[in-house]
């Protein structure tokens, strides 16, 4: 267990909101300079940018899963949302997939991601924070192209019989 991940969760379990409040403020370029003293006391260095996005997740949506990745995630927040994948049309949800898959740029992923968090809270999915910190440290390594590929195989899993597709 990271221990960033062991201070959010006392964070949560004390019902420090202003804390929190504090720890979003790093995903809002204008306001990031309010979130460096909560990192400060977390134990997160203001220039370790994977931690500090991945605590400004954590503060936004702390409902935690601890198996899949972020590809499991997003495939969850498409079932909740009750999207058809019968027809040969893109869901929505596949749409934003796709669309976070491509980012060119850290800022373009890290953008996007924050997205389908927002989507996650709303639609109630937890997230694999622990997976999401290892799975960004290694996409920024190579660019994501084997991240990438984990998070499109747990997305789209072959075989796997839809609600739709269960009542045919």
């Amino acid at each position: 267990m990271s221990r960033l991940l062991e201070e959010l969760r006392k964070c949560k379990a004390r019902d420090d909101r202003g804390m929190m409040a504090n720890l979003r403020c790093i995903l809002v370029e204008n306001k990031k300079h309010r979130a460096w003293p909560a990192l400060h006391r977390i134990g997160v260095k203001i220039d370790e940018d994977i931690s500090a996005f991945i605590a400004g997740l954590y503060a936004t949506h702390p409902e935690e899963a601890f198996t899949g990745n972020f590809g499991t995630t997003c495939n969850a927040i498409q079932t909740e949302r009750n999207e058809s994948t019968s027809d040969n049309k893109l869901t929505p949800t596949e749409r934003r997939f796709q669309h976070l898959l491509s980012a060119k740029t850290p800022d373009e992923l890290r953008s996007r991601i924050y997205g389908m968090v927002r989507m996650a809270k709303i639609q109630d999915v937890r997230i694999n924070y622990a997976q999401l910190e290892t799975d960004l440290a290694n996409w920024f390594k190579d660019w994501g192209d084997i991240t990438r590929t984990k998070w499109a195989a747990k997305f789209w899993t072959p075989g796997v019989v839809t609600d739709d597709e269960e009542d045919v």
